[in-house]
């Protein structure tokens, strides 16, 4: 059975769901940039019911209420909310921009988490490279500019994207991103944080990363990056992209399972 819960944090209201029993430890899911907690539908329903699941929407994204420049951390909040669920350690899950933030909460918080899923992850502070920079910055200009529809588009085309646009799962992206407002594309409020690749030796807990041997370079070159760098991962590649959770929800739901289990 779902239930849903809000929790009030600081500057803004986070809307979430939790399934499964109360006892153990929680399997905490992030979603990444323009999505909402609703981009797991599908590994989410494939998920064992004896496993104790939470997910919500990151502050200014689908349903979570976020104040205009009002400066935050994605990772502060995980912590609000796992105190207000009673949730002592919780093994995270997070793609994409999700992964920089679980990341980034079991460098903050190793006592909080017990196991780390990272699934084509972001990092937080990462240098990005001057092509990823020249995308991005199209999508920015034409949000700033007023016009949702061209950065939509723009947002929709990226390389990241291709191989999920082909896939099944392509009008649920293609709905995720026309249903997102556009406002951290050009007007982000998150605190400024140094770069967590000097940290990845420190990564206490156990970690699963998953890529896509198809995935773009910039993403691609993180994955290598902690795997070369925190002691204890366990690397899958898949033959997909970026979007592995809708592009193989079966193999991705299976590996969380087996390793959050």
């Amino acid at each position: 059975m779902t239930r849903a819960f809000t929790v009030s944090v600081a500057g803004g209201l986070l809307h979430g769901e939790a399934r499964g029993p109360d006892a153990g430890d929680r399997i905490a899911f992030l979603h990444g940039m323009a999505g909402s907690a609703a981009d797991w539908n599908r590994v989410w329903a494939l998920m064992p019911d004896r496993l104790p699941l939470l997910r919500h929407d990151l502050r200014g994204f689908g349903r979570s209420l976020a104040e205009p420049g009002f400066a935050f951390s994605h990772a502060d909040d995980v912590l609000a909310l796992l105190d207000a669920r009673g949730v002592a350690r919780a093994s995270l899950v997070g793609v994409s921009m999700g992964g920089a933030v679980a990341l980034n909460f079991a460098l903050n918080h190793p006592e909080r988490v017990a196991r780390l899923v990272l699934v084509s992850p972001a990092v937080v502070g990462w240098e990005w490279s001057d092509a990823w920079k020249t995308l991005w910055r199209a999508v920015s200009r034409a949000a700033r500019a007023g016009d949702l529809a061209t950065a939509r588009a723009l947002w929709w085309r990226h390389p990241m994207f291709a191989r999920a646009r082909e896939s099944d799962a392509g009008p649920e992206l293609r709905a995720e991103i026309e249903a997102y407002h556009g406002r951290q594309w050009f007007a982000d409020d998150q605190r400024p944080e140094l770069p967590d690749v000097e940290r990845l030796p420190e990564l206490a807990c156990p970690t699963l990363l998953l890529s896509g041997t198809h995935d773009v370079a910039d993403m691609r070159l993180i994955a290598d990056v902690i795997a070369g760098s925190a002691p204890d991962v366990a690397r899958r590649d898949f033959a997909a992209g970026h979007m592995l959770h809708l592009e193989c929800p079966g193999a991705v739901a299976e590996a969380i399972a087996g390793f959050c289990a």
